[in-house]
């Protein structure tokens, strides 16, 4: 048995997030696995009045056309580097939940995700997205850190 069969990377795409699909997609080519790219929209509902959104319709709709062609792009690069299978997942909600529950209903062997590495009032402030998904995923939880410029 392959011990990872599906591995989920939730991306922001940021420099971290590329650090870890580069991973993820290496472990997805040396165990068959299918790799999933994901990425979470956060309105940031619980601070808007009950009826409000960010946007109107017309750019929200634009916005998440905008995040599936970077998902579209990440989900390229990925098979371009040798990922067998690569789908790509976008939702909507609190990032972390999301992360895990999706990961649940999934049956992922695996999260890979990069990690800020925020400490002190940032970290407080801004808390810790992958701390929190390490505490409540179903599954093995890989952290990966952006690689330091020598």
């Amino acid at each position: 048995m392959k011990p990872f069969g599906r591995i989920l990377v939730p991306v922001d795409f940021s420099a971290y997030s590329a650090e870890a699909t580069r991973i993820a997609t290496d472990l997805a080519r040396r165990y068959d696995a299918t790799l999933t790219l994901m990425h979470v929209y956060d309105p940031l509902a619980y601070a808007l009045p009950d009826g409000f959104t960010p946007f109107p319709p017309p750019q929200s709709e634009r916005l998440f056309e905008v995040l599936q062609d970077q998902l579209a792009g990440a989900q390229a690069h990925a098979l371009e580097a040798g990922a067998p299978r690569v789908a790509t997942k976008l939702l909507q909600g609190t990032v972390a939940a999301q992360i895990t529950e999706y990961a649940e209903l999934g049956e992922f062997d695996l999260v890979v995700m990069g990690t800020h590495g925020r400490t002190g009032v940032k970290h407080l402030v801004l808390g810790s997205i992958a701390e929190s998904v390490v505490r409540t995923a179903p599954c093995p939880v890989l952290s990966v850190k952006k690689p330091s410029v020598n």
